[in-house]
């Protein structure tokens, strides 16, 4: 046997690591007195424990407190405690415990990393080379942010007691995306692990006491369903933050609707790999690993799904199953390993059954001829071809080493089998051409895109989807945002539409009798019911009659909305000439505006005067923002830009009050049109006709037919409707507080984005009841990742 022969035959040796400092932390350490409180070791106080074992032989780690109810109403009281001096603290006494608590993490980092492989199963060389100085450097970054946040965030404070949960795939590094900006903006935490992985997180209060985080600032609670049911429910916590599963997600938005809560959901994904033709199929396969094979494919954004262009899919296939047989399954702890176990049994007999049902409904699954270990939860890679974009595989998240398949034959066919799911966290696209891949980037619903690259994750750049995969950002300047609040200028409590029963009194004078439709498609159309609802002067006489809209309006208007492509691919600048061209035509009619002002309200003649003025002057403030609030550049440290780039929410419902019905409507379409969006408005159900004189004013404003869509009718049915369309990407409403509740319930069906004024409006008036706020909110933020040298 020559020497390139002997090279050919060598095998890895074992390399394991050593965990004997590991088993000692667990031999010295009281877990049952697991909960930390208020800067103090508890036991929980039903005594109840629950267990956490070793993924790759099953054994046991340790039996951890189990927090109930009572513990969480603890956790909550000491973070309420802390909170008025840590909020009040300065920024740099904040960013020093923050870069305290990121270097003390330093100096126990292999510590953390073979905690955290013996607790999830996944190889050592991840926890240690990824996770754990990823988790190290959010917290030294948001150091920088405590330290700047007059500055870059003013008129922003933190908005108090958070609560947190966690799931075992990436448990020290979900606690870090978490804790780091919640500390940073001067909000108190009550966090809870999950039940597989508790043991990085009790090490991670210990770093706590010893970095002098003050008492009450952070809360560590160990425990199961009880414990997160209590952290959801608690009124005394003013943010929910969670990651874990879609499911789980929307119990969790319809818990909390009505309460006010600020919410931000990380949640499930199905993520598209697409490799084009003219890509490189080496790097390509290299990248497929870290894709789905990575963690054990127990990733919320793994590349689950690779579509590959038809010419080169057999050859590309070829090489992946021959990187596939060259995976090492095997000890975590082994240096060499590739992929370890799943978390638990429970996950394990999940990916079983899904694969199963995969090849049942049609897909071929091929494994590599490995050898798994006798112990513990493990699964061989798994390649699915023959995948139909209907089979389980192509549609639910596996969150296992299981990879489905699929062709395309031109970039068109690409996107659309891309974005043919109700997830939307993250995709990867794979071509030498960057113009292709720029062009194919913004079109994909995703808020993460990796170009020649996947998962990459920075604490500069934000992280989070669309759809069904959740709303909000972790990380960056837009994750900061998710644990600030900016103070609105509150109006007065909205009651309850009542229809009145009493007759109205005729009209006075002799006109033509008119009744004002709906406008929809860029039409106005008569209401599908053919019904319609009478408006009343202020002085109690028939001024009108408008549509009365239903269920079947509103269907009609989000598929005009949904259709109309040209508002949505327009240039900002062009949208910008748009928004200044209604403002010119209104300004036109700003007499006969202030004159029905005037009669349906019965404000002064000045007041109305004014009020049509504001409203002219909003139409020019976000007609001047809409090529100007732009997104950004990051430069994480890799080689690679983040691009941040700003995109529509897409189509979105808006629900104005009756109070300042003029400015009050405008000042909600006008920032959704600026950055966009299509709109479904429902104007006030008091003062409809002031919607409906706008029709002329839009149609000889050169606004795209279906851009803004107004149906009248009843504020609690229409919103309703809004709320439960899943073709309706965002509900901006301003109601009644049950009608704003009913419709945050309602909205489970795709996790749209809901922002509520929770039973009150606005003093619309208010220079507050514009600019930024408004313009976050019309917006989502996509990371493009885009690598660069050789």
């Amino acid at each position: 046997m020559n020497i390139l022969e002997r090279y050919h035959a060598m095998e890895y040796g074992p390399a394991p690591e050593a965990r004997n400092e590991a088993d000692a932390w667990l031999a010295a350490r009281d877990f049952g007195k697991a909960l930390f409180i208020g800067g103090d070791w508890k036991a929980a106080a039903g005594a109840k424990t629950f267990e956490t074992s070793d993924p790759s032989s099953g054994k046991l780690l340790a039996k951890v407190s189990d927090a109930g109810a009572a513990d969480i109403d603890a956790a909550v009281a000491a973070a309420t405690r802390a909170l008025p001096k840590w909020s009040a603290s300065t920024g740099y006494q904040r960013a020093k415990v923050l870069y305290a608590i990121g270097r003390a993490m330093q100096r126990h980092q292999r510590l953390f990393a073979v905690l955290e492989t013996i607790d999830n199963g996944k190889p050592i060389r991840e926890s240690r080379d990824i996770d754990v100085p990823l988790a190290i450097r959010h917290f030294i970054h948001h150091a920088g942010w405590a330290q700047a946040l007059d500055q870059d965030f003013p008129g922003h404070k933190g908005v108090g007691v958070v609560g947190q949960i966690i799931p075992w795939n990436f448990p020290l590094l979900m606690l870090a995306w978490k804790i780091a900006p919640a500390l940073a903006a001067g909000c108190t935490v009550v966090l809870k692990p999950a039940e597989f992985t508790p043991l990085t997180a009790i090490l991670f209060a210990e770093i706590c006491e010893r970095a002098g985080v003050p008492k009450g600032v952070v809360n560590i609670v160990q425990g199961g369903p009880e414990a997160g049911v209590a952290i959801v429910n608690h009124p005394a916590i003013q943010k929910i933050a969670f990651t874990g599963s879609s499911e789980v997600g929307k119990i969790i938005r319809k818990a909390t609707a009505g309460s006010g809560k600020k919410l931000s959901l990380e949640l499930g994904g199905k993520s598209a790999f697409i490799v084009f033709e003219d890509a490189d199929l080496d790097s390509a396969v290299e990248g497929l690993v870290d894709g789905i094979w990575f963690n054990q494919g127990q990733v919320c954004c793994a590349g689950s799904r690779l579509l590959v262009q038809e010419g080169i899919a057999d050859a590309f296939l070829a090489k992946v199953k021959a990187r596939m047989s060259r995976l090492r399954v095997g000890a975590p702890l082994d240096k060499n390993t590739d992929i370890g176990p799943l978390v638990d049994l429970t996950q394990l007999d999940r990916v079983k059954g899904l694969v199963a049902e995969g090849a049942r409904q049609g897909a071929v699954c091929w494994q590599p001829d490995v050898a798994l270990p006798s112990s513990g939860y493990y699964h061989l890679p798994t390649l699915a071809t023959g995948v139909s974009p209907a089979n389980i595989l192509a549609q639910e998240e596996v969150f296992g080493p299981v990879l489905a398949t699929m062709t395309f034959r031109n970039t068109e066919e690409a996107i659309e089998l891309a974005n043919n799911t109700r997830y939307g966290l993250a995709a990867s696209v794979w071509s030498e051409n960057v113009n292709l891949a720029l062009h194919v980037a913004p079109r994909l619903k995703a808020g993460v895109v990796w170009v020649n690259g996947t998962n990459m994750f920075d604490a500069a750049c934000g992280f989070g989807g669309y759809r069904e995969s959740g709303f909000g950002r972790e990380g960056g300047r837009e994750g900061m945002f998710e644990y600030l609040t900016a103070k609105l200028p509150l109006g007065p409590v909205i009651k309850p539409a009542t229809a009145s029963a009493q007759p109205v009194e005729q009209a006075e004078g002799g006109g033509i009798d008119r009744t004002a439709k709906l406008f929809i498609g860029g039409k106005q159309v008569r209401p599908d019911g053919n019904y319609s609802l009478a408006v009343v002067t202020a002085k109690g006489k028939l001024a009108g009659e408008v549509g009365l809209g239903s269920r079947k309006d509103i269907r009609d208007a989000v598929s005009a909305a949904r259709a109309c492509k040209g508002w949505p691919e327009a240039t900002a600048y062009n949208r910008a000439q748009v928004l200044y061209y209604v403002a010119e035509n209104l300004s036109g009619r700003a007499d006969e505006f202030a004159a029905r002002l005037v009669q349906l309200t019965g404000v002064a003649a000045r007041a109305a005067g004014e009020e049509v003025d504001q409203s002219i002057e909003r139409l020019f403030l976000y007609a001047g923002l809409a090529d100007k609030f732009e997104g950004r550049v990051h430069q994480p440290p890799a080689r690679a830009v983040t691009l941040a780039l700003h995109e529509p929410v897409g189509v979105v419902g808006i629900v104005a009050p009756d109070n300042a019905p003029l400015l009050g409507l405008i000042s909600l379409v006008a920032p959704a049109l600026a950055m966009g969006n299509t709109v479904v408005a429902v104007p006030s159900e008091k003062y409809p006709l002031l919607a409906t004189d706008l029709y002329q004013v839009i149609e000889y404003s050169d606004v795209p037919a279906g851009a803004i869509n107004i149906v009248t009718g009843r504020t609690a049915e229409l919103t309703g409707v809004l709320a439960k369309h899943d073709d309706v990407d965002g509900l901006w409403l301003f109601a009644d507080a049950d009608t704003c509740a009913k419709a945050e319930a309602d909205s489970i069906g795709n996790l749209k984005r809901v922002w509520s004024g929770n039973g009150r409006t606005l003093d619309w008036a208010s220079d507050e009841a514009a600019g930024d706020t408004f313009l976050r909110r019309a917006v989502e933020v996509k990371n493009v990742w885009v690598p660069y040298g050789d």
